[in-house]
């Protein structure tokens, strides 16, 4: 039954659907990404039964686009890409161009106009990230040779669909469309011009996003980490996220998708990108369903029984098309057999840039509706059946390697090495990031017994509050009298702490000034250096926070303040005994 439905409604019923159907399609051994498709099929306005607001659910898979983008860049490793470039790159550009040709061909065969058809081989071209990060963490191939020149070789991909992105709207009237609603406000320049002020505009967004980026977002993201707001810390990224995408569309005039994209790769330049990413990923996750929703929405499941053939050359392109062209070209560059196929077998689906692109040539007026149906059966069909063309292509492998092993271990061994050794470089340098941040974390547990209480987050979340300072020898670090403001760890050197019965020595691992942030009082002693001292210093802000999460640290805390306090009680009543005697 037909029915008006809100944004409410078409947010639960999307995730009630897709949670059934991708269910479902994981008991089948399917990507739940064709659950969600089919969730999207059944709630649309071709299907009888529940039709949800198409509207909405446009506007909700824009949020998706910009959060799939957001997470691509965040993602991108730089490093990565430059080990695999010499695969990579012209693999990808190879393949997208020769993919599009073989569109174009199809679109002149089927009477579509040159516009069409690069839109249509540019979307049957690109392949799907998630479906190919699940399918090489599911045989454990991401960290593999083969699987790290896929994901190169799809990063390239998804680079140059974000150009893409970009020139269409540039190009839409040479190719026969109409120019975007944003692009017609503007001023009526040559081609040439409009394509040069395009490129302007990105490149001066571009330039700001790389250069300021790095100074400004890891700053705010460590400032806005020191609060100790897990809330607080991921609305900052979901507002530098949307925040930046927003801002490029507003300013620049570059899409959403571009902008969500930069701003992913300046916050992975920080040292907390991990923490984003973990505290970003469910909302990402949630908003990608619903674009994968919407996107099924738009399909019309008839254009299979309408034009079955023109399907199965869609389908065809993909799946035997794209996988020849990318062992071909694999092989072409003197690569391994075994690296081709993998390449083979994980390109040959699309996914989230197919559906993007098509939505934009439609609305452009490039790109027929039959041609948008047409994508949207391809991606349907071609991810549900990836599994089995990975499967083929591993069996194929396995049988090469038995028929011809000499043939299979000589070819291409002279540039795998060549890969291996930089992809070992790359390796070698994470984990020696790694094994720093452990060996500080190590290092302050070794050096400060009492935070072996807290969890390896809790620590992390430690040396971001810290502050350090340094102290010479004979410098009063604590004066009596003043207000407590801070708690001092000595790192290395050592400190007397002057009490009216005498001096106590404190050296690395101990720590003062706890007394007066407990008691809310002022200094009872003073506290020289006497050896050249380095502290982690913890505001008075800082540590009620941090022990207020940590209340049994809070407890051995104040018992040691206590012991301290009755030892000193203790000390000036046996010296005013021995005055006495």
């Amino acid at each position: 039954m037909h029915q008006e439905a809100g944004l409410i409604a078409t947010v639960a019923v999307s995730f009630v659907f897709a949670a059934v159907l991708g269910y479902c399609a994981d008991r089948l051994r399917l990507p739940p990404l064709v659950g969600y498709l089919f969730a999207g099929i059944l709630m649309g306005p071709f299907t009888p039964g529940f039709v949800a607001d198409t509207e909405l659910a446009s506007q909700l898979a824009e949020m998706g686009v910009i959060l799939l983008m957001f997470g691509v860049g965040l993602h991108f490793s730089a490093s990565d890409l430059l080990a695999v470039r010499g695969i990579a790159v012209p693999g990808a550009i190879g393949q997208i161009l020769l993919a599009t040709l073989l569109g174009v061909g199809l679109g002149e065969f089927w009477g579509w106009s040159l516009g069409a058809g690069i839109v249509f081989g540019l979307s049957l071209s690109v392949a799907s990230t998630v479906v190919l990060l699940k399918a090489l963490e599911d045989r454990n191939l991401v960290n593999t040779a083969g699987g790290r020149v896929a994901v190169g070789w799809l990063i390239v991909e998804d680079l140059a669909m974000v150009l893409a992105l970009v020139l269409l709207p540039a190009l839409a009237e040479l190719l026969g469309g109409h120019a975007s609603d944003t692009a017609s406000h503007g001023l009526d320049l040559p081609l040439s011009a409009t394509i040069a002020l395009t490129l302007l505009k990105v490149g001066a967004f571009a330039a700001m996003a790389i250069f300021l980026g790095p100074r400004i977002v890891p700053w705010l993201l460590t400032l806005i980490a020191r609060t100790g707001s897990r809330e607080l810390f991921t609305l900052t990224v979901l507002a530098i996220a949307l925040g930046i995408a927003f801002g490029s569309a507003a300013i620049f005039g570059v899409s959403f998708a571009l902008g969500a994209f930069f701003a992913g790769v300046v916050m992975s330049e920080s040292h907390l990108s991990h923490r984003a990413a973990a505290d970003s990923l469910p909302l990402q996750n949630a908003f990608s369903v619903l674009f994968f929703v919407s996107v099924g929405m738009l399909f019309d499941p008839s254009v299979i029984v309408r034009q079955p053939l023109a399907v199965i050359g869609a389908l065809a392109l993909i799946i035997v098309g794209k996988a020849i062209i990318s062992f071909g070209i694999v092989a072409l560059l003197r690569y391994p057999i075994g690296m081709g196929l993998t390449a083979a077998g994980g390109l040959a689906q699309i996914g989230e840039f197919s559906f993007i692109l098509a939505g934009l040539g439609v609305s452009l007026g490039l790109l027929p509706h039959e041609g948008q149906d047409l994508i949207l059966a391809a991606a349907i069909l071609s991810i549900t059946v990836n599994p089995l063309v990975i499967f083929v292509a591993e069996k194929l492998n396995r049988q090469i390697k038995v028929k011809w092993p000499r043939i299979y271990e000589g070819y291409g061994r002279k540039n795998q090495d060549a890969l291996a050794r930089e992809l070992e470089k790359i390796r070698a340098l994470g984990e020696e990031r790694a094994r720093q941040h452990y060996l500080r974390i190590q290092q302050l547990v070794e050096t400060f017994p009492l935070f072996s209480e807290v969890g390896e987050d809790a620590l992390e979340e430690l040396l971001l509050l810290f502050n350090p300072k340094l102290a010479s020898p004979g410098e009063r670090v604590i004066r009596r009298g003043d207000r407590g403001d801070s708690m001092y760890f000595i790192s290395s050197g050592a400190v007397e702490v002057r009490l009216a019965s005498g001096a106590v020595r404190l050296e690395p691992g101990a720590f003062f000034g706890e007394m007066a942030l407990l008691s809310g009082g002022r200094r009872t002693a003073d506290v020289i250096a006497v050896d050249f001292c380095q502290f982690e210093v913890l505001e008075r802000r800082d540590f009620n926070m941090f022990m207020s999460r940590h209340p049994n640290l809070r407890t051995i805390v104040s018992e040691m303040a206590q012991k301290r306090t009755e030892m000193n009680v203790m000390r000036q009543q046996w010296e005013k005994s021995m005055d006495l005697s």
